[in-house]
């Protein structure tokens, strides 16, 4: 009987999409060398998880193994911008994943046990506790006495993600207008880059699990831009609950494509420190976000004058 393939350590995972990130912001082109010490320094690790990182990009045909270079980079990153998501997933987020899609279908209760999870998915105790830990480090579970865990509230339900906007609209343009605030400028530009890339594609290449990994990255800059630690923690914590399956569910092609528009356009004021404004464009996308999930989403509502970026 032939072994099962080895899955990949998910701080290799992790950073590979480091290293897709790092090549992204600086530019990098087909053909770029990727020596492991520079990845290493710019990903601020050591060289031993640089390698794994590499190789499992280079099954994926991201990179390439040349004799006389070394790694290089063999497809065009601007170009793609959904190959995140085609990276291979450690067993523990695969479970976690599952875990987190069967809540959200209500096929799991609000309280779970270990051994309860092992019988259902037919895994070993150790991925279970990986898993287990993994969804309580994000904060989507708490630990409940004995072997057992509880789902906190998510926004997946109408009822409850109308709160969930409520809570945004009062904390996310106040982490902007926060004294202190600070943008990432290096996360600014992947972003834009990976936003306008995902905008440029046709309505049947549109990838939906791409838009909602720039979706929760646009949010959680703004996140971790603000200088008040109460607001960032509170807004991270929330963004994680957003994590789950089907919070993306009934919103079409149109409305997500007006959205990176309206990302794309707060994050030009944010660029200019007219934060204000920024705070103001924020509003308003959240409000149009909340005003057409789920009951307006197919309706191709109009742009509000002035969220859409004109062509330069």
């Amino acid at each position: 009987m032939q072994a099962a393939a080895r899955r990949p350590r998910t701080n290799h995972l992790d950073l590979a999409q480091r290293i897709l990130d790092v090549a992204r912001q600086r530019g990098f082109e087909p053909g770029t060398r990727l020596p492991e010490q520079q990845i290493a320094s710019l990903c601020n690790v050591s060289r031993t998880p640089v390698r794994a990182a590499l190789s499992l990009l280079a099954e994926r045909g991201v990179v390439r193994w040349e004799a006389d270079a070394g790694y290089v980079m063999a497809i065009d990153l601007a170009a793609q911008p959904a190959i995140a998501a085609e990276l291979p997933s450690a067993e523990e987020d695969e479970l976690a994943e599952a875990i987190l899609r069967d809540r959200s279908a209500r096929r799991l209760d609000q309280t779970v046990t270990a051994a309860g999870l092992m019988r259902r998915y037919s895994a070993d105790r150790k991925t279970v506790l990986k898993a287990l830990n993994k969804l309580t480090e994000e904060n989507l579970l708490d630990r409940a006495p004995g072997q057992s865990w509880l789902f906190r509230r998510a926004p997946d339900d109408p009822e409850a993600q109308g709160e969930s906007y409520e809570f945004r609209l009062l904390l996310e343009p106040a982490a902007i207008l926060t004294p202190g605030f600070r943008l990432d400028g290096a996360r600014a530009a992947a972003l834009r880059q990976g936003m306008e890339a995902l905008s440029a594609l046709p309505d049947a290449a549109f990838d939906t699990r791409e838009f909602q990994r720039l979706d929760m990255d646009f949010h959680g800059m703004v996140a971790e831009g603000c200088a008040n630690r109460f607001v960032a923690d509170a807004l991270a914590d929330h963004l994680r609950l957003r994590r789950l399956p089907g919070i993306y569910a009934g919103v079409n092609v149109f409305r997500l494509r007006q959205s990176l528009l309206e990302h794309l356009n707060i994050l030009d004021h944010l660029e200019s420190r007219q934060y204000e404004v920024a705070a103001d464009l924020l509003r308003i996308h959240l409000r149009l976000s909340r005003n057409q999930r789920p009951q307006a989403a197919s309706r191709g509502a109009p742009a509000l004058f002035g969220m859409i970026r004109r062509p330069e």
